[in-house]
C-alpha cells in the first residue's frame, strides 16, 4: 500500500508548494510511482511548480464525485517519468468534501501509487484538515523567521491532534547570514516547532529561475536546492541519509 505525505506550512512564503513539487519529482526520479495532489482549492499553483499547467484539466472533485476514475483524472508528467498530478478545483465550493468523502479516492491512491504527496493549503483550516485526514506523514515547512516558526508549531500541533503519528520538519530557504543576525540555529527551530528534522534546504535563486523557465527544478541546469530536496525524498522512502546543514 502506498504512503500519503501531507506537506503543510503555518503561513505562506515558506516554499511549501516548491517543496511538494521538488520532493515529488525526486521520488519519481528515484523510480517510485508518485502522485501529487493539490488541495489548495481556489488558490492552486502546484501545476505551475510541476510545469504541468497545460494538464490541470480534471481535478480531485471529479474523482470524488465519480465523474472520472482516478487514473483518468491524473496526468503523467511529460518531463519526469513516474510523476503524476491531480489538480484542485478552481473554485471554492461551500459544500466542500468532508474527510469521509475523500477516503475512497485516497484508498485507491494507495493501491495505484507508491507515494502520494499532498500540497496542503497554508494555515490550519478546512483544507489542512482534509489534506491530513488520511496522511501517514506530515511535513511542516518553515524558515528561520519567528512568525513562520510560531505558525509551524501550531501546524505541527494540529497534525498531531488529528492523529498523524509521523510529523517532520523541513527548514527551507535558509540563509546563514539571517540565522546569524537572529542569533538562532536549526536546533532552535526544531525546539520551537517540536518535530523531527527531515531536511534543511538553502535559499537558492535557481528555484525562481526554474519556475519562470518552465523547467522542473531537478532538471534545471544550474541547481543547488534540488540536491537537498533529493535527500528529503530519499529519507521519505526510508533511506538513511546523513543530514547536510550549511
Amino acid at each position: 500500500m502506498g504512503k500519503i505525505v501531507a506537506v503543510a506550512s503555518g503561513k505562506g512564503g515558506t516554499g511549501k508548494t516548491t517543496t511538494v513539487a521538488a520532493v515529488s519529482s525526486c521520488l519519481a526520479a528515484l523510480g517510485h510511482k508518485t502522485l501529487c495532489i493539490d488541495f489548495d482549492i481556489g488558490l492552486k499553483n502546484l501545476d505551475l511548480a510541476l510545469c504541468m499547467s497545460d494538464y490541470a484539466i480534471a481535478d480531485f472533485m471529479d474523482v470524488v464525485s465519480t465523474r472520472l476514475d482516478l487514473m483518468e483524472a491524473c496526468h503523467e508528467s511529460p518531463l519526469i517519468q513516474n510523476l503524476f498530478f491531480l489538480a484542485a478545483p478552481t473554485t471554492c465550493d461551500p459544500d466542500a468534501p468532508a474527510s469521509a468523502d475523500l477516503a475512497p479516492m485516497l484508498d485507491e491512491v494507495r493501491r495505484e501509487f507508491e507515494f502520494c504527496v499532498i500540497d496542503s493549503p497554508s494555515g490550519i483550516g478546512t483544507g489542512f484538515r482534509l489534506a491530513h485526514a488520511e496522511a501517514d506523514m506530515s511535513i511542516i515547512v518553515t524558515n528561520g523567521e519567528l512568525p513562520a516558526m510560531r505558525d509551524a508549531q501550531r501546524a505541527a500541533e494540529a497534525a498531531r491532534d488529528m492523529g498523524v503519528a509521523d510529523i517532520r520538519l523541513l527548514v527551507n530557504r535558509v540563509l546563514r547570514k539571517n540565522f546569524k543576525w537572529l542569533n538562532t540555529t536549526i536546533d532552535n527551530v526544531i525546539d520551537t516547532v517540536g518535530a523531527q528534522l527531515i531536511g534543511v534546504v538553502p535559499e537558492d535563486k535557481t528555484v525562481f529561475r526554474a519556475l519562470h523557465d518552465n523547467t522542473p527544478l531537478i532538471l534545471y541546469t544550474k541547481r543547488n536546492a534540488a540536491y537537498y530536496f533529493l535527500d528529503v525524498a530519499r529519507r521519505i522512502a526510508g533511506e538513511d541519509v546523513p543530514m547536510r546543514i550549511r
